[in-house]
């Protein structure tokens, strides 16, 4: 344990001030967004941890991938009887978590969460591929199984049973986290991290807002 409390990272890539951030954090989440894409450095930047609350008032978290953002929210998919679709649709609120460490940059989400319209989800279904649209019908997903063997079967008879053209299983779709409010972090030495966050004021304009790290 002496040897993990010993572990230190000085983070000095880079700083976030107010003056050259963007004003709507769409953008900002944008810009950094096609930095991460674009820098061989990280792996997987379409990763975020999303975290819900479950009807005992417990948090959960797990990673899913982002599949889309505009200015309506950030979009991602997954089976709606899982457990964390079962959390949403007790409570409809959570909060996303992109950290690209190699950038020593964290963003954080909070906010409302819907569902996609069926047009949306069904279009991505579509765009995926095969064992993946048939993996959404094979893998009753959060529930206790016998074994792996039981799902690769399972696999195997969902290709028997809808061929090469699956259509969408009505439990499998989108949601939208609306944002309310969004954090921007930045490393920076000695602790003396960057944080902006911004959040609606009463007119519905962003306001930003540094945070003591």
């Amino acid at each position: 344990m002496s040897k993990l409390s010993d572990l230190r990272k000085s983070y000095e890539l880079g700083e976030l001030d107010e003056k050259v951030a963007a004003a709507d954090p769409l953008r900002q989440f944008s810009q950094w967004f096609e930095h991460a894409l674009a820098s061989d450095e990280v792996h997987e930047p379409n990763a975020m941890t999303l975290a819900t609350v479950g009807a005992d008032g417990r948090p959960s978290t797990r990673i899913v991938l982002i599949k889309a953002f505009d200015e309506r929210g950030i979009v991602w998919f997954t089976n709606y009887d899982s457990r964390k679709g079962r959390e949403l649709a007790a409570h409809p609120f959570a909060a996303l978590q992109f950290h690209w460490v190699d950038l020593e940059r964290v963003v954080r989400i909070e906010g409302r969460v819907e569902k996609v319209s069926d047009q949306e989800s069904d279009d991505y279904y579509r765009s995926r591929p095969l064992d993946s649209r048939l993996g959404a019908w094979a893998s009753p997903q959060s529930e206790v199984i016998a074994s792996r063997a039981t799902l690769v079967a399972n696999a195997a008879k969902m290709a028997v049973t809808h061929g090469l053209n699956p259509a969408r299983p009505p439990y499998w779709g989108g949601y939208r986290l609306v944002p309310e409010c969004w954090e921007f972090w930045q490393g920076r030495k000695s602790r003396l991290h960057d944080r902006l966050r911004y959040q609606r004021d009463e007119s519905g304009s962003w306001v930003m807002e540094r945070l003591a790290p």
